[in-house]
């Protein structure tokens, strides 16, 4: 005799509070368990498999109807007829799944789960741009079918035209995939086609060790007189820019900056761990000419930002200060490669010690044993360096701050 389905009915589903199994027939029951004042409802299916009694989830009898939970015990009876274990044709379903998981939909996962620990905004903003962009073709596939030419389809025509995004996109389709693998993915032996040692480093030419440091740079000798053009121009962009080659940090750091981070007394602006590069704190000793620069912004100042932008609460665009240089009608150099001036300098013309020179740029130098025991940024020193070198982009004289034009955004 075929044993009865369908015992029980919606109201009794819903009002049932009876802790224990009751069944609806064919191995469907509802399951209900109470623990601390909390009670749980859930469907489960009971069937035997190689003569023991096994028990499948089927969902919480909260958002499962008693209509949904007959279907997909159904569908279990018909798996065990065709002599398939429930649970492992489940196990079976999730693991083909995950294997067609796409790399588009892993790497925006990795992205979620790491874009926290990303000190700049910016860079955590377009994490994924480059790789929407250059490994379009890899986007839509398997992450686990991805293989070598796949990862080369997507660097080779842009390893020697644009190295530094190059670089950039390897490394990310190797993270992705390395994350993929540890997600189950693929399997753990693996290897990963865009990894660089010993593998793609066969198959591609060998970038400059420096490529990501060569900034076209402007030689020191002629800085001077372009800060003395530079002095003669309206605009925030302009303070911006003579400000960042006075203190020889980088634009984010400038664009950033904020007036609560300036100390007028101890003349210091203070620039925190989550805005530099080695994510620690750095202190800008502020030469007189690059003191005289905020003050004079200072008067006109219409939030916490030194140089904001149009945009509320906004600073200025990234791109302001090479506008200006384009401008300026300057070629063969950028905003970033004046850092190489200023270093160059004192080396060529101050003669400091690297180490000083390495500090002023917010460079972290030596092995980790080396920098665990030189526990002073020597600020008094780096103070001497920036007021000479402000002095010298002065033309050589004492540097006297001069008037400065209104602020035209």
């Amino acid at each position: 005799m075929a044993r009865r389905t369908h015992r029980l009915s919606a109201r009794t589903v819903a009002t049932l509070d009876t802790p224990g199994r009751h069944a609806d027939g064919g191995g469907l029951y509802i399951s209900i368990s109470k623990s601390g004042g909390t009670e749980r409802r859930r469907w489960v299916f009971l069937f035997r498999w190689h003569d023991r009694l096994r028990e499948m989830g089927l969902g919480s009898a909260v958002t499962v109807s008693l209509a949904d939970a007959r279907d997909l015990a159904d569908q279990c009876r018909r798996k065990l007829r065709a002599g398939r274990s429930p649970l492992e044709a489940r196990e079976a379903d999730r693991r083909e799944q995950q294997a067609m998981r796409t790399f588009g939909e892993v790497a925006a996962a990795y992205y979620d789960a790491k874009r926290h620990e990303w000190r700049n905004a910016k860079v955590s903003r377009q994490w994924m741009a480059p790789l929407e962009r250059y490994a379009a073709r890899v986007m839509p596939m398997p992450v686990r079918e991805i293989g070598t030419d796949d990862v080369l389809a997507a660097l080779q025509p842009i390893w020697t035209t644009k190295p530094e995004t190059a670089r950039r996109v390897r490394q990310r389709i190797e993270a992705v995939i390395d994350a993929a693998k540890a997600r189950g993915l693929i399997p753990p032996n693996e290897a990963n086609p865009a990894r660089w040692k010993g593998h793609l480093a066969h198959l591609l030419a060998k970038q400059g060790k420096l490529s990501r440091g060569h900034q076209p740079a402007m030689p020191y000798r002629d800085v001077p007189e372009f800060v003395a053009r530079l002095r003669d121009r309206d605009g925030l962009a302009a303070f911006a820019l003579e400000f960042t080659i006075l203190c020889g940090t980088r634009t984010s750091e400038t664009l950033g900056a904020t007036w609560s981070e300036i100390d007028f007394e101890t003349e210091v602006w203070t620039v925190p761990g989550q805005r530099t590069k080695s994510g620690r704190q750095h202190r800008v000793p502020l030469s007189r000419r690059a003191l005289g620069i905020l003050r004079k912004l200072c008067q006109v100042r219409t939030g916490d930002l030194v140089f904001p932008g149009k945009k509320p609460g906004r600073p200025l665009s990234t791109m302001a200060m090479l506008m200006v240089l384009r401008r300026m009608k300057v070629t063969g150099a950028v905003t970033h490669g004046f850092r190489s001036s200023l270093r160059d300098w004192a080396t060529d013309v101050a003669g400091v010690p690297r180490e000083i020179a390495e500090a002023a740029l917010s460079h972290v130098s030596g092995d980790q044993t080396e920098r665990a025991y030189a526990r002073s940024d020597a600020l008094e020193r780096r103070r001497q360096l920036m007021e000479s070198w402000a002095q010298f982009l002065d033309g050589g004289a004492e540097c006297n701050v001069v008037p400065l034009h209104a602020i035209v955004r």
